[in-house]
């Protein structure tokens, strides 16, 4: 019951700071009187996009030593 109750209020705090940044915007449309009352959410909009570029790569070259024996120990 405590581990329920834990996510209901994490739930909570995170949509209040969602509407504190403006991420989340509710307005309440028509009153709640005999009606139910209407809402309508304003969220914000994420846009993604990709774009080509050429990038400069440095280039290795590995040249082997003249002498390719072992050192003896």
């Amino acid at each position: 019951m405590r581990m329920l109750l834990s996510l209901v209020a994490i739930a909570a705090l995170v949509v209040v700071a969602l509407m504190y940044f403006g991420i989340i915007n509710i307005d309440q449309t028509r009153s709640g009187a005999i009606q139910t009352p209407k809402f309508e959410a304003d969220v914000a909009k994420v846009r993604l996009g990709t774009e080509t570029k050429t990038v400069a790569v440095p280039t290795i070259s590995v040249e082997k030593p003249a002498n390719s024996q072992a050192p003896a120990n």
